[in-house]
């Protein structure tokens, strides 16, 4: 049986944050792949102050089993204190995409 594909969402504050943690996790084998989009508008409560802010959004296709991996990953490199790593099932896929998407995140 396939492994249960999901996708992590994680927001930086510079392009060049996104980057660093997109090819960290594709060349570890932790992610099959990382979209970078942005600048994205965020608006969150921080400290208790409401903040608005232009991040970038890194959308990580992985697998649930390396989903702990994935979050250290993305901890070890991240510059704010508490980075957004959430992750949302992939419900229904096309099965060569999925099985490229295993492939890619099992060891070499």
């Amino acid at each position: 049986m396939p492994a249960e594909a999901i996708q992590v969402s994680v927001t930086t504050g510079s392009r060049e944050m996104a980057g660093d943690i997109a090819r960290s996790l594709v060349e570890s084998r932790l992610a099959a792949c990382v979209q970078v989009v942005g600048p994205v508008s965020s608006t969150y409560r921080w400290e208790g102050s409401v903040h608005e802010d232009a991040e970038w959004l890194c959308l990580i296709k992985t697998t649930r089993a390396r989903f702990e991996q994935v979050v250290a990953g993305i901890t070890a490199l991240h510059d704010y204190d508490l980075p957004e790593a959430i992750a949302m099932p992939v419900v229904a896929g096309s099965g060569p995409y999925l099985d490229w998407l295993q492939a890619q995140v099992s060891p070499a």
